[in-house]
């Protein structure tokens, strides 16, 4: 067969060529090697599937075993079948084929209560790279039918893990692809950065803090990194790999790290500044001079503690230890030296989107239409705007993904060995689904994110005291298979909320409908306020809770940090009625306003995820050397007097840019702060 018949290449014709293409000729691949029992021959493959008759036998070679290795990403490995001659006269053949039952994901059957914990622990990961591997693989599940629309999710119990920025996502593709990676790394035995080569074996929480467990191959040995320690970007080295041990777990190599020693530091503090420090610091040792007190505060990291004090700016000098000086000076120090680089020009596309999309690839649009076939052939009729919305595509992406599936079939191309789908009526139904009526086997990216974030559940007391949380966790594993066994390379922080009294209730005023009434510590503002509002929902990041909320003092929607409440009380009123709570995930910690600045601030690579976590409005690439140099984001502030203590607290990720009066502010701001310790 030399070319598609004429009724294909019309339909296709409305379609992008490049993209199209390559997704149409990698489907009907999957299709041709799906089907039949004996296999193909190369020869047959290059005719009737590529339609080659002019590259060379080198060049169509390459190209099949690209497509080959597309494939195997996709869950489906290409068996390669050889029959041996009878002798000289008659050579080997070589034929290739797709077992049927080899890359299908098993029937899951879950109960409503499974599902509800299942969505929990898919949501925990909205904002990092294995949230769209969550939904991917939860889209799997629908496919087959075995979610419950019985499941709902508790207004009370809606927990999510934060990542630490891009070293997060680096690492995790690094470790699934197994190849070693190099970064900058600040010691915390000697206080020297060093350049480290390591092979990543897993990637873990442990005391708020998130670790890479690998084998230092400079020191050869096994060691552990802490990711707010790297001082570069993660580079992945993709010519190299390696293997990691057999049964690691993450999880476990974690529980063998002790705890940091408690110590005390010492601190001088503006007099009535910087209240959220002097909760935790025991009572004035004097004032050293005046205007500032002498505070004592206990803690464990120099690092965690010295990004706080950092954000104090001149409010707040470390008098000791010297390791926690130096800790808040590197980062003034950083802040200092990011603001007096050169400019970078500053230009936003027209069409530039508010977040960092990567751009759409063929292998993204084939690897929909997978899901998106067993996902119709087990709910016949739904609206297409619904079916879009499902596989958050516009309707336009949804009808060029049908276009392309309907001229998409066996090698002869006759009707009846075409995948069948209709949608005139706006309703889609498929009759003729060849062999892809059930969903591939979850990727290794899928099943540690759901495996993941249902270990990460067992925090939450409500949860692990029933059966559900344990079950589903069975029939993943099993349904896994080997990549359930890797899954253990990662493993998420507990969820458990630190004033499970204010939790509770907060739950209970939730579930009545009844006002609260709280004492709040506003950081930005650098004051205690009282509130009267109406608890719509609680959710947290890793194991910091909020409470959402209608709030009568401004009128609005706002988010409260559940340990920055002094006290929450009912006041004995019924709530108002302001509507549910805000749709969907993520929620939004910052609400915009009309009266809010709009500033442009420049990320380095490493603080490029402080972009989504503010809801920039508009971004653009930078590069160096065409390189990945960071970005420009525009992000609406409430109010310019809290960007030097957001510029300081990520010393040298981030600097503004415009207002030109608030680069200026926040420039002094630090360079005050830098002073005391210079002096």
């Amino acid at each position: 067969m030399a070319a598609l018949p004429a009724f294909q290449q019309a339909v296709l014709s409305n379609v992008d060529g490049v993209s199209a293409s390559r997704t149409e000729r990698l489907l009907n691949l999957l299709i041709a090697l799906l089907n039949t029992r004996y296999g193909l021959r190369r020869s047959e493959l290059r005719e009737k599937i590529y339609h080659d008759s002019s590259s060379s036998d080198v060049s169509f070679g390459r190209m099949f075993e690209r497509d080959k290795n597309d494939l195997r990403q996709f869950g489906f490995d290409v068996e390669t079948v050889t029959d041996k001659g009878w002798g000289s006269d008659d050579p080997a053949t070589t034929r290739y084929r797709i077992g049927k039952e080899s890359n299908r994901l098993p029937d899951v059957s879950l109960t409503p209560e499974e599902c509800t914990v299942l969505i929990l622990a898919s949501q925990l990961w909205e904002q990092a790279a294995l949230g769209s591997a969550a939904l991917s693989a939860m889209r799997k599940l629908q496919a087959t039918g075995e979610l419950s629309s019985a499941a709902e999710v508790p207004a009370g119990v809606q927990p999510r893990i934060k990542p630490p920025g891009q070293a997060f996502e680096d690492l995790v593709a690094a470790m699934h692809s197994q190849h070693p990676v190099s970064f900058r790394y600040l010691a915390g035995t000697t206080g020297k950065e060093e350049e480290r080569l390591v092979e990543p074996w897993g990637l873990g929480s442990r005391f708020a803090q998130w670790y890479l467990v690998g084998f230092d191959r400079a020191r050869g040995a096994q060691r552990y990194f802490r990711l707010s320690r790297f001082t570069s970007a993660v580079t992945m080295l993709e010519k190299d790999s390696y293997t990691p041990p057999v049964g690691f777990s993450a999880r476990a190599e974690l529980d063998k790290l002790p705890e940091l020693p408690l110590r005390t530091a010492v601190v001088d503090v503006r007099q009535g500044r910087v209240l959220g420090l002097r909760k935790k610091a025991a009572e004035p040792l004097g004032a050293p001079d005046d205007g500032w007190d002498r505070l004592e505060v206990a803690y464990r990291d120099s690092e965690v503690l010295g990004e706080e004090l950092a954000s104090y700016g001149p409010n707040v000098v470390v008098v000791s230890p010297e390791e926690l000086r130096d800790a808040v000076r590197r980062r003034l120090t950083a802040a200092v030296d990011f603001a007096a680089a050169p400019m970078p020009p500053v230009e936003f596309p027209d069409d530039t989107a508010a977040k960092r999309t990567r751009k759409r690839t063929s292998e993204d649009q084939l690897q929909r239409m997978l899901q998106l076939v067993p996902f119709l052939v087990h709910n016949q009729g739904l609206h297409i705007r619904e079916v879009a919305d499902r596989f958050g595509v516009t309707r336009k992406e949804l009808e060029d993904d049908l276009r392309i599936l309907i001229c998409s079939g066996l090698p002869e191309g006759y009707p009846d060995d075409l995948l069948d789908i209709q949608w005139e009526d706006d309703h889609v139904y498929i009759t003729q689904d060849l062999d892809l009526n059930r969903p591939v086997r979850f990727t290794i990216d899928e099943a540690c994110a759901l495996l993941t974030g249902l270990d990460a559940l067992n925090g939450l007391p409500e949860l692990a005291e029933g059966s559900a949380l344990e079950s589903v966790t069975l029939k993943l594993m099993a349904a896994a298979g080997e990549e359930g066994l890797r899954a253990a390379s990662l493993a998420g922080p507990e969820v458990s909320p630190g004033n499970s009294a204010h939790l509770q209730t907060a739950r209970d005023a939730i579930e009545s409908r009844r006002q609260l009434h709280l004492v709040y510590l506003s950081p930005q503002r650098d004051a205690f306020s009282e509130r009267d509002v109406d608890p719509l929902r609680l959710y947290s990041l890793d194991n910091t809770w909020y409470l959402e909320a209608h709030c009568h003092s401004v009128g609005g929607l706002r988010n409260f940090r559940l340990d920055r409440v002094e006290k929450l009380s009912p006041n004995g009123r019924p709530a108002s009625d302001h509507g549910e709570a805000s749709e969907g995930f993520p929620v939004k910690l910052f609400t915009p306003n009309d009266d809010d600045t709009v500033v442009t601030v420049q990320l380095t690579r490493q603080a490029a995820g402080l972009a989504e976590d503010y809801y920039a409005e508009r971004t653009a690439p930078l590069t160096e050397g065409g390189r990945d140099g960071g970005l420009l984001a525009e992000i609406r502030f409430g109010s310019t007097e809290w960007l030097p203590a957001f510029v300081a607290q990520h010393g040298g990720g981030v600097r503004i840019l415009k207002p030109e009066h608030a680069a200026a502010a926040t420039r002094e701001w630090i360079e005050e702060a830098l002073a005391h310790y210079d002096s």
